[in-house]
């Protein structure tokens, strides 16, 4: 690894603690408080493994972001070149699965409907930013590219196989 994606790599690093972070840790533990009503421990088996799942697949496109993209996850110091590789080959928003993923396991894992309300109003959240913010930035940032990765990659739903550009 060169010494160039080091500065993209520090940031996204900020980025991940400060953004999902937040969304992941801080607002369910505030959320949570005192009422943790821990369910019976075959309910916490099957929590705990999609919330391993999402954690590492936050944690694989958060490196792409920064290797491949050259820049961050956040608005405000995008990626350089648009991020079509690793599991962004299966889906366009595995960032935004993967938090979904581990809101939903924490609800599971905690028994709270508290949390899992949390966890559907944060997806209509990514649900609008994407298509109100995000994509249209996209399409003026990377045009004709983005607009073919659009057709072959689905929004929230992965593919069984990756997809391979120019095929």
């Amino acid at each position: 690894m060169s010494s160039r994606p080091v500065a993209p790599i520090l940031k996204t690093l900020v980025f991940v603690i400060l953004a999902p972070g937040t969304v992941l840790v801080w607002v369910p533990y505030v959320l949570l408080g005192k009422n943790i009503l821990l369910p019976v421990a075959w309910a916490r088996w099957l929590a705990f493994l999609p919330l391993v799942l999402g954690v590492a697949v936050l944690a694989k496109c958060a490196w792409d972001f920064a290797v491949v993209g050259l820049g961050t996850p956040a608005p405000i110091d995008p990626p350089k070149s648009l991020v079509a590789s690793g599991l962004y080959r299966y889906v366009r928003n595995p960032m935004y699965v993967a938090i979904a993923l581990v809101l939903g396991s924490e609800a599971l894992l905690f028994g709270s409907r508290r949390l899992l309300m949390y966890a559907l109003c944060v997806v209509a959240c990514f649900v609008l930013f994407v298509m109100l913010y995000e994509e249209p930035a996209l399409r003026r940032k990377f045009g004709a590219s983005y607009e073919t990765y659009c057709r072959a990659v689905p929004r929230w739903i992965p593919r069984l196989t990756a997809w391979q550009p120019g095929k």
